[in-house]
Formats: C-alpha cells, sequence, structure tokens
C-alpha cells in the first residue's frame, strides 16, 4: 500500500518500510511522528478512501544539508557578500499507513 502525504510544503509517495528526507520536524531520534495531511492512498491501481487516514514514521535522525553558498557581486562597485546556509532537515522512517 502506499500513500501521498504532504509536509514542509512538499508531497512525498510512501510506503511501509521506505526512508524518506524531509523538512524538520520537533522531535528526538526514536520518537514516532503521525503525519495526518494524507491527499491520496492507494495499493497498485486501486484509490482508497484518505479519511482519518494517517500515516505513522519513526524519526531515525535529525541532520542539516549540504552547505549552500551564496555569492553576491556586483562589477566595479567594491561589492561582494558570501553567506552560507544549511538547511535542518529530519530523516523519517515509514512503519506504517492505516
Amino acid at each position: 500500500m502506499f500513500a501521498i502525504v504532504r509536509t514542509g510544503g512538499k508531497q512525498y509517495r510512501v510506503a511501509a518500510g521506505d526512508k524518506i528526507v524531509v523538512e524538520k520536524i520537533a522531535g528526538d531520534a526514536g520518537s514516532t511522528v503521525s503525519l495526518s495531511d494524507v491527499l491520496l492512498a492507494g495499493e497498485g491501481s486501486d484509490l482508497k478512501d484518505v479519511s482519518g487516514l494517517t500515516v505513522s514514521a519513526e524519526i531515525i535522525a535529525q541532520a542539516k544539508a549540504d552547505k549552500v553558498i551564496v555569492f553576491k557581486k556586483r562589477r566595479r562597485h567594491n561589492y561582494r557578500r558570501r553567506n552560507g546556509h544549511r538547511q535542518q532537515h529530519t530523516i523519517l522512517k515509514i512503519t506504517a499507513i492505516g
């Protein structure tokens, strides 16, 4: 069985046992979270009713993404700015759908 869930403004297709990387969700490693914003669910080509359906997941780790360097420059104006950013994300393991 699979489900389409929305978290952090993005949509993910998940099934039991999958590992996904999502925007940061509050919680410690080992705790469980419930993703209640299920958009679609089904098995094979059959679609199921999603009213009251939740996806439970276990937090594997809280991590940071690779650093993104933002460099701005304006020619002939002695203007240079260098900034870096590391987005925080959460690694989830889907335990059950239903």
